[in-house]
């Protein structure tokens, strides 16, 4: 892995604690309790793509999050370097994260292929 890697890598993982910290603060209940599950960042660290838990949200909830989260991303770069004394911050985008369901669907397949397979294996046996 390359020293840019590095560098980029240590940004993602420190962005992802402190952008829950500073939603926390914030006295809006649409996103102080929001939880980040990645954070990637741009080869030049220029941008960052946040993903959020979306677990207990629903679609109109979860609409009003992303506006709001816009609204407030300026306050987020701004509490990101004043915390860790950075120059700059990342132009933060915001999208809440579908991986979960993937896995699921994923996990779920796997379980009718199994047990198609165990089936067919009985039934060669009779």
């Amino acid at each position: 892995m390359r020293e840019e890697d590095i560098k980029r890598k240590r940004t993602e993982a420190r962005l992802v604690e402190l952008i829950p910290e500073a939603l926390s603060t914030m006295n809006d209940s649409r996103i102080n309790g929001l939880s980040v599950t990645e954070v990637v960042c741009s080869r030049g660290r220029y941008d960052a793509k946040v993903y959020l838990d979306k677990s207990y949200l629903n679609e109109k909830e979860q609409k009003e999050a992303l506006k709001q989260l816009k609204v407030i991303s300026n306050y987020l770069s701004t509490y990101i370097r004043d915390s860790e004394g950075w120059f700059k911050s990342p132009k933060f985008t915001f999208e809440f994260d579908n991986q979960l369901e993937r896995i699921t669907h994923i996990e779920e397949l796997f379980k009718k292929i199994a047990k198609r397979e165990d089936k067919d294996s009985s039934s060669e046996y009779k």
